[in-house]
């Protein structure tokens, strides 16, 4: 049984009389849309068709290779040579895949990438324009020199051993020091337990050039190979170019078997208990392993899937109730049915104690597994789980021709990895309303109950150093305890069905005048109670509706005192419900609803966002509607979000990167700057119940404050009586507010330090910042991303590929208009600590040569393509269009336009980045901290 990427939802259709009769023992039906071929020499090729940004396509190449393959003396060799792949191959030598891919705006790292795992190796290049005269052959040739054409010559090896050893460095934590420590159990004892893709550094630094090259030689092989392209292209086309370009490659003779690691079963409980000092709170995780066929998939294996993911989500959606009480012993719980490897599937609890009670946590979510497995669920849960399935399931055939890029690449790479079948969404409904026509009850019951399996269970815990963490023995009573419990009883679900605003009077208001902006081609709508409205109607996605209401004032009209509270407004709200539910029963009186709506408060604007899909706005207007008249502010709900953050303040105590966090926020704005405040147990307890709802009422009771704006895949017609019903409806006044300027100033213009710090394993992190007031302009905003991607490009091969320092630099920029007008810069890294001094003054030293205009003008243009690639890219988005509203109606430009975008980007030249670089950086505020290893 495996992972069907394609099951988005159920449907049940009890009184279907069409319905087909259920044959257990048939194929899935194919997605015939995803053109699948094996060429001669044994490798694979899967084409796709899909305009959903139009003119570009992703290039993929599946590797059957992974760390798994690997002997003792060779690990991380997998993921070495999927680094190479990017240090010179036959026909793109040197750097000339990552040249030749960013003149035409790809970005590595966001475009171009892979990645290693234990089983498999999987190479991308993502949305490549398709409408540049030979640039599909150039990104097929790419696919062909990665299946058979690295050059891994010894000076790029050489230059590669220390990006890899700063990558290990860069994940290096203690989250990943436990998780290797609990391979051993997850695995049983199997190969995969000692075979972490990154490898051992001791390998990584002295294997043989000739190592490498045995290795791609005996694996990286036609019979082991898949290449997938997506996208705007013509199937035929791109068929007969696979055919002429990779049926050259010649099979390799007598191949090693690539075999395949069962996972056996284990009768008696797999443990692992973890301590680490840089991790203060504790995990369990409890698993019931499965095994998991490679067979073709027949429909059998479709309903076994579809049962295990409703009975985690029906177990997951109790558990999430007993979470949301304030007395309850653990912070969360989720159950979960996922792959755990090739040939195996694990259904799994997992769940975050509170401090010392990881006995208590471990047997409440036993507990409420076993209520299930003892008594099934109910009738109503069920109905709930359905509904949400079908509205996904109906939401997925809607959107069939809107499927991004990635997520069929991920039903391609399951289809030739796992043999997961490709299965066709309209089809797949119809089979699923004749598997659940005749389900019921005791169907879920006793498929929970073959779930949970007294053999191949694995418990694996977090622990945490001085507390009573669970032991083997502990667990194991317990577990005995709850199965033998003759005093549990089945779960009771009290809820009785009604709608959202069943209890919520409303009186509707009028739409008192219409305006069409020809611009934009939007509408705006004035209603009776003053609200204003901007209306844009778009199909770019189907079935999708985006709203946002925006005012200005946010958390720079509240005294210093409420700032702690003010942080956590928009999670209290979410955890209370709304109206007269609680987060519980509002989950079930929204089940099978697409729409949802969002509080929150930033330091210069309060807002709501929600999105739904055509059918469900009326549903997502409610929502909004209820947060203005009738938010809930609930006890027990602030009492868990309390308890959360204590949690919050358990997990900082260790975590190096909340260390340096602090260290930056004291070396910046001082210990006690009341704007500027540490998290720590002072800050936590002054959120206080009453602030938060007396901010929330204050920030959120005139909707006439607001600007509304509202668009995708609904007609106007349908949106007015909306409109009058749940806007025009709501209580306003006359009052009008903006923004203050409460911006905090740094202690000092310059600050430069480094700090020592108690960390495992040594590492140095780099922080370095410049800030200065800079004048807003559309052209400046441009500008700023031009340096920051010249930069980062140039720090991507001085840092990395020349000095093998570090895994990556990343850069980051912003140009702020309010409260002022200022441009900040930053440059973050991790290297080797004894490297840290040389790495800071190569970044110093790149910053200078574009200030004083040594400028490569070929990166320039890489960054000029790349964002007009991304201005061209996001018109594919219904995001775009309701950024084209705000853009005009707020900041008053025609986002549209050109003149504000394309026109400026095109007349970028070397001299405006370096005048703008020269500009930021005279007379700018900076820091510069490194923290470093205490010794």
């Amino acid at each position: 049984m495996k992972k069907l990427l394609t099951v988005f939802s159920l449907f049940l259709a009890f009184h279907n009389g069409n319905a087909q009769e259920v044959k257990l023992n048939d194929p899935l039906p194919v997605n015939t849309k995803i053109k699948k071929g094996v060429l001669k020499n044994g490798m694979t090729y899967y084409i796709y068709k899909t305009d959903v940004i139009k003119n570009v396509a992703s290039y993929y190449i599946i590797q059957n290779v992974g760390s798994i393959l690997e002997n003792d003396d060779q690990q991380g060799l997998a993921h070495f040579l999927e680094h190479m792949a990017f240090n010179g191959t036959k026909n793109f030598p040197g750097k000339g895949v990552l040249n030749t891919l960013q003149k035409h705006g790809a970005v590595f790292g966001k475009d171009i990438n892979a990645y290693t795992a234990f089983d498999e190796t999987v190479y991308n290049m993502d949305n490549i324009p398709t409408n540049v005269d030979g640039l599909i052959d150039t990104s097929l040739l790419i696919l062909h020199d990665w299946a058979d054409g690295l050059l891994l010559t010894d000076a790029e090896i050489d230059a590669e051993r220390g990006v890899i050893k700063e990558e290990w460095r860069t994940r290096q934590n203690g989250d990943m020091r436990l998780f290797k420590k609990s391979l051993p159990s997850m695995f049983n004892n199997t190969k995969y337990a000692d075979r972490m893709p990154i490898g051992l550094m001791s390998v990584v630094d002295n294997f043989k050039y000739k190592a490498l090259r045995d290795f791609y030689h005996d694996w990286y092989r036609t019979d082991l190979q898949a290449i997938a392209i997506v996208g705007d292209i013509d199937v035929a086309e791109i068929e007969q170019k696979i055919q002429k370009l990779f049926s050259t490659i010649p099979a390799i003779a007598n191949p090693i078997k690539r075999t395949v690691i069962d996972i056996p079963d284990n009768k008696e409980m797999l443990y692992n208990l973890g301590i680490d000092n840089e991790v203060t709170t504790s995990n369990i995780s409890f698993n019931i392993n499965q095994p998991k066929s490679l067979k073709d998939e027949t429909v059998a294996d479709y309903k076994e899937l579809a049962f295990s993911r409703m009975v985690s989500g029906m177990l997951s959606s109790r558990l999430k109730e007993i979470a949301q009480k304030p007395d309850a012993p653990f912070f969360s719980a989720t159950c979960s049915y996922q792959s755990l490897a090739r040939t195996e599937n694990t259904f799994a609890l997992m769940i975050s104690p509170k401090p010392n009670k990881q006995d208590e946590a471990f047997k409440t979510a036993l507990t409420e597994l076993n209520r299930a497995v003892k008594f099934g669920f109910t009738q109503a849960e069920i109905d709930r789980t359905i509904a949400v399935y079908d509205n996904h399931y109906q939401t997925k055939i809607s959107k069939v021709d809107q499927i991004p890029h990635y997520e069929i690449v991920n039903t391609i790479v399951k289809n030739y990895l796992e043999n997961q079948a490709m299965t066709d969404v309209a089809k797949e409904y119809e089979l699923f309303k004749s598997i659940f026509e005749k389900a019921n009850t005791t169907d879920f019951h006793e498929f929970i109950k073959k779930l949970y399996t007294d053999n191949n269970r694995v418990l694996d815990v977090t622990g945490v150093e001085g507390d009573n963490n669970l032991t083997r023995e502990h667990a194991l009573n317990i577990i005995k305890s709850v199965e033998n419990d003759a005093t549990l009883t089945a779960y009771t679900d009290e809820f009785v069905g009604k709608t959202l605003i069943s209890d919520v009077v409303i009186k509707p208001g009028k739409i008192v005048s219409e305006k069409h902006t020809k611009d934009i081609d939007a509408t705006t709508f004035v209603l009776s109670n003053g609200v204003v409205v901007n209306y844009k109607f778009t199909a770019i996605e189907k079935n999708n509706v985006l709203f946002e209401a925006a005012s200005f004032g946010g958390n720079s009209m509240l005294k210093d005192e409420d700032l702690p509270s003010a942080g956590f407004v928009s999670s209290l709200v979410r955890m209370s419900g709304l109206g007269d539910y609680n987060a519980t029963d509002l989950a079930k009186v929204l089940a099978g609803k697409n729409a949802n709506s969002i509080v929150g408060i930033t330091d210069l604007e309060e807002n709501i966002s929600g999105t739904s899909t055509t059918k469900d706005i009326e549903t997502m207007f409610q929502i909004m509607h209820l947060q203005f008249v009738k938010p809930r502010f609930d006890e027990n709900s602030f009492q868990v979000l309390k308890n959360n953050l204590q949690n919050s303040l358990m997990q900082r105590k260790g975590d190096v990167a909340y260390k340096m966090e602090d260290s930056l926020t004291t070396t910046l704005y001082g210990t006690n700057n009341p704007k500027k405040r540490l998290f720590d147990e002072k800050f936590v307890k002054e959120v206080s119940l009453e602030k938060i709802k007396s901010i929330y009422l204050d920030r959120f009771s005139n909707p006439a404050d607001f600007i509304f704006f509202i668009t995708g895949d609904i007609p106007k017609e349908t949106l007015k009586p909306l409109l009058e019903k749940y806007i025009a409806s709501l209580p306003t006044t006359k009052n009008k507010e903006n923004w203050k300027n409460n911006s905090v100033a740094w202690l000092k213009d310059n600050n430069k330090k480094e700090v020592l710090l108690p960390m495992e394993d040594p590492k140095a992190t780099v922080r370095i910042a410049f800030k200065k007031p800079v004048k807003y302009s559309l052209k400046n905003t441009y500008l700023i991303k031009v340096l920051q991607d010249v930069l980062e490009m140039k720090l991507l091969e001085t840092l990395r590929e020349q000095e093998g320092g570090t895994y990556g630099a990343s850069v980051y920029s912003s140009l702020t208009k309010r409260p002022q007008e200022q441009a900040t810069f930053y440059v973050y890294f991790d290297c080797d600590p004894e490297k840290a001094e040389k790495l800071v003054s190569i970044v110093f030293q790149e910053i200078n040569k574009i200030k004083n205009g040594e400028i490569d003008k070929e990166d320039l243009e890489k960054a000029l393509t790349s964002n007009l690639k991304d201005v061209k890219e996001e018109k594919e988005y219904t995001s775009y269009e309701l950024n084209v509203l705000y853009d005009y109606f707020v900041e008053g430009y025609n986002r549209n336009d050109a003149k504000n975008n394309v026109d400026i980007i095109t007349a970028i030249k070397p001299i405006d980045v370096q005048k703008f670089t020269a500009l930021l950086m005279k007379d700018a505020q900076s820091y510069e901290l490194v923290f470093k290893p205490k010794k």
